[in-house]
């Protein structure tokens, strides 16, 4: 049996066209892309070319994109680099309980730079209540840091509704002379190029996203900024990226982003009804034929590759290296913290039990995911599950 991967959100194989693109920037048009001469313009066309189509796919400026080596730089930049920008006293930040690491532990740092942090909760289903949102925001509140959608059980958040929230509060400071801005981030490093993605529509000032969570490279990522916000860098050194992000450009790989992200908005709407087509076929036989398993997270607003399931009485990483042992590779969580054995953040913000939440599986599916890749996995899920149970009862 060939091996199934099953775990696309913690990464994914780069595609072979992504590859074919990013090979001659190794070793070929090599330069760098601040040198003058002839090697190095060649290196900043390149560079150019591959900004100009991200901002042409995504309908933003050019400009408004800073590039990254992936999301975790995107989101320190993003809450970092307001904070310190705006060097106003007292400022307070919004986010949520079940957040990227990422964000959650920039956060935690921010904290003891003196910036006030709340840590929004989330319901049953993993969802931020928009209203509960809007009830929390201060006269101080600079930043709002919701993520598009959850890496571990495929929440996708109100964006839309909290952008409305945030675009009425700006009206209402500039009512009052309250001269502290107010920005909205998302983390959307598990949507870009899987969903529609619309920063005007979302009321999106800034976002972050990464190349090896959509076919392309790892190493690459990018932050955008709307025009008129300030950034502190968190790298000092040359003036690339306009001062924002020192560091010579990763040239082949921000080909590789720039090509993984045209092959994905190609196929988007295709591959978006395929997945979740499969997605629904995995959770309904896993919910029927094995007892006691729960779906985590809601049925349908849920990005189209999530399934995290928990199954009574089973460990979740006892289920993961069973299944690994038959060349099925999926997770219990987030790939950042599959190294602990503490139950998931995610999961317990939802107010799971710990048994729960210890007997869960992350399945995540991709653009070389099979039916018959499915039906392998539930028949195997199936004989695991009985088998751990079993040793269970013994005991």
């Amino acid at each position: 049996m060939k091996k199934i991967y099953l775990d696309y959100s913690a990464t994914t194989p780069v595609d072979k066209r992504v590859v074919k693109a990013m090979k001659p920037y190794f070793s070929k048009i090599f330069g760098n892309a601040s040198s003058l001469h002839t090697a190095g313009k060649l290196a900043q066309k390149a560079l150019n070319d591959s900004r100009e189509k991200i901002a042409q796919l995504i309908k933003i400026n050019p400009e408004e994109i800073i590039f990254t080596s992936g999301g975790s730089e995107a989101d320190n930049l993003a809450l970092k680099g307001v904070f310190n920008g705006l060097g106003y006293p007292g400022q307070h930040i919004m986010t949520s309980s079940i957040e990227h690491h990422a964000v959650l532990n920039t956060a935690h740092f921010l904290e003891k730079q003196g910036a006030e942090v709340i840590y929004l909760p989330v319901d049953k289903s993993g969802l931020i209540n928009p209203i509960e949102l809007q009830k929390s925001i201060k006269p101080s509140t600079t930043l709002v840091s919701i993520m598009h959608a959850n890496n571990e059980m495929g929440a996708i958040q109100p964006l839309k509704e909290i952008g409305q929230i945030i675009k009425k509060e700006r009206i209402k400071r500039e009512r009052n002379n309250n001269s502290y801005p107010i920005y909205f981030h998302t983390d959307a490093v598990q949507t870009l190029g899987h969903i529609p993605l619309n920063v005007e529509d979302l009321g999106i000032d800034l976002f972050s996203a990464s190349a090896h969570k959509l076919y392309g490279p790892k190493g690459a990522g990018m932050l955008y900024v709307k025009n008129g916000i300030k950034i502190e860098s968190l790298i000092h050194g040359g003036a690339h990226e306009k001062g924002r992000r020192a560091s010579t450009e990763n040239i082949p790989g921000i080909i590789g982003f720039a090509k993984a992200l045209e092959l994905a908005y190609q196929e988007m709407d295709k591959e978006a009804e395929r997945l979740t087509q499969m997605r629904d076929y995995l959770i309904d036989n896993i919910l029927s034929k094995i007892k006691k398993s729960h779906l985590n997270g809601p049925r349908q607003k849920r990005l189209p590759n999530n399934v995290n399931i928990s199954i009574e009485g089973v460990e979740g990483e006892a289920m993961l290296v069973d299944l690994d042992y038959f060349d099925i590779y999926c997770s219990t969580g987030s790939a950042c913290s599959s190294a602990t054995l503490e139950p998931s953040h995610v999961l317990t913000a939802m107010k799971l039990p710990p048994e729960i939440s210890h007997s869960s599986l992350r399945f995540s599916l991709g653009r070389w995911t099979k039916k018959k890749d499915l039906d392998y996995t539930i028949k195997r899920l199936i004989l695991t599950v009985n088998r751990l149970r079993n040793i269970s009862a013994i005991k």
